[in-house]
C-alpha cells in the first residue's frame, strides 16, 4: 500500500472514530485531508471503498499483534495470557459505533470481516489448544475443535444479541470474565497451578507497562 494511501486511512479512522461512518461524508474526508474529492477518489473508488479500507487495516493490524505472539517462545498459558493484554489495550481505543455503523450500512463488509474474524479466532484457539495439551497444562481429553469452535459462537452470539449493551461487551471487565470463563475449562491440575502462580502478578505488571 503505497504511503500517501495509508497517511489518509488513518485520518479518515481518525474522523469515523471523532464522528461515526455514517455522519462522515467523502467531503468531510476530502476537507480534512487537505486534498480535493477528486483526489481522494483517485486512492479510493467510494465511501464503501474507503470504509473497507479502514476496517480491514484495523483488522490486519490486530491480526499482526497475535501473529507476534506466537513467535515467542510462550507455553500456551503465557500466549494466553498474552493475548489477554493486547485485547485489554484494544479495547481502551475501540468505538463501538464503528462496527455498528459498517453492520447497518455496509452489510457485506461486515459479513466479510466477521468470517476473517471467525476464521482467526478459530485457528488461533485451536492451536493453542493443541499447544496446550502437547505441553500437559491444558486437559487432554477436551475435543480442541469443538471447544474452538463454541468459543467463536460463545463471541459471536455475545455480539449479535441485546443481553450486553454495546459498552458491556466492549468493556475490560466483562471480557475479563470471558477470558477467566474460557480457560479455567480448559486448564488440568498442572495448569491451574501455574496460571494461578503467575495471572495476578502478570495483570500487575501488565497495567504498570502499559501506563
Amino acid at each position: 500500500m503505497e504511503k500517501k494511501t495509508l497517511t489518509f486511512l488513518h485520518q479518515a479512522t481518525g474522523l469515523y472514530h471523532r464522528y461515526g461512518i455514517k455522519s462522515v461524508t467523502m467531503d468531510d474526508v476530502a476537507h480534512h485531508l487537505g486534498i480535493s474529492k477528486k483526489t481522494l477518489y483517485e486512492h479510493f473508488r467510494n465511501k464503501e471503498d474507503l470504509v473497507g479500507s479502514v476496517i480491514f487495516l484495523e483488522h490486519d493490524r490486530q491480526r499482526r499483534y497475535f501473529d507476534e505472539i506466537r513467535k515467542k517462545k510462550l507455553n500456551a498459558i503465557e500466549e494466553l495470557m498474552e493475548v489477554y493484554r493486547i485485547i485489554n489495550r484494544v479495547l481502551r481505543d475501540y468505538h463501538p459505533s464503528i462496527e455498528y455503523d459498517v453492520r447497518k450500512y455496509y452489510p457485506s463488509l461486515f459479513m466479510k470481516l466477521r468470517n476473517l474474524r471467525r476464521e482467526g479466532l478459530y485457528e488461533s484457539t485451536y492451536r493453542n489448544l493443541i499447544k496446550g495439551q502437547k505441553e500437559g497444562l491444558y486437559r487432554k481429553e477436551m475435543n480442541a475443535d469443538i471447544i474452538s469452535r463454541l468459543h467463536v459462537a460463545r463471541f459471536e452470539y455475545l455480539s449479535e444479541n441485546d443481553v450486553f449493551t454495546n459498552d458491556e461487551l466492549t468493556s475490560v471487565k466483562v471480557f475479563h470474565e470471558i477470558f477467566l470463563y474460557h480457560i479455567f475449562g480448559i486448564l488440568n491440575d498442572k495448569g491451574r497451578v501455574f496460571f494461578s502462580k503467575n495471572f495476578e502478578k502478570y495483570k500487575a505488571n501488565m497495567v504498570i507497562a502499559d501506563t
